[in-house]
């Protein structure tokens, strides 16, 4: 993995279990689109920041995409609820008839000496 293809978005001291949510943009489609960065049991996960049942973004105020026990992701605008290990729908709106739902995008990131990146890989869907 190259150095130069790795993008600094966080200290690791920002990211808390289960805390706010450090936020940051990456490019889609040759626009800017906004993102989220979280540690959920000691990792650290990234995410589009864009609801699967509508293009959204999930927090209520910036970084707060946790729900209030810090276990799950939460839309603010509809209640869909995330799983923060791997974005995918829980609960809530997200879920289709089938009982399976559109989860999060995720996002490749890395920690590493103290600091979080953000590794860009194309193409988001």
């Amino acid at each position: 993995m190259a150095e130069d293809a790795l993008i600094r978005i966080a200290s690791s001291t920002d990211l808390v279990d289960g805390g706010v949510a450090v936020r940051f943009e990456v490019a889609r489609h040759g626009r800017p689109e906004g993102a989220f960065a979280i540690r959920h049991h000691g990792r650290v996960h990234a995410y589009l920041n864009r609801c699967g049942h509508v293009p959204m973004e999930l927090d209520w105020q910036p970084g707060h995409v946790f729900d209030d026990a810090g276990e799950r992701l939460v839309c603010a605008t509809h209640g869909a609820l995330y799983d923060p290990a791997d974005g995918q729908c829980l609960g809530g709106p997200c879920r289709n008839g089938r009982g399976r739902g559109r989860g999060l995008v995720p996002l490749q990131v890395v920690e590493r000496d103290g600091l979080v990146y953000w590794q860009p890989r194309e193409p988001l869907r």
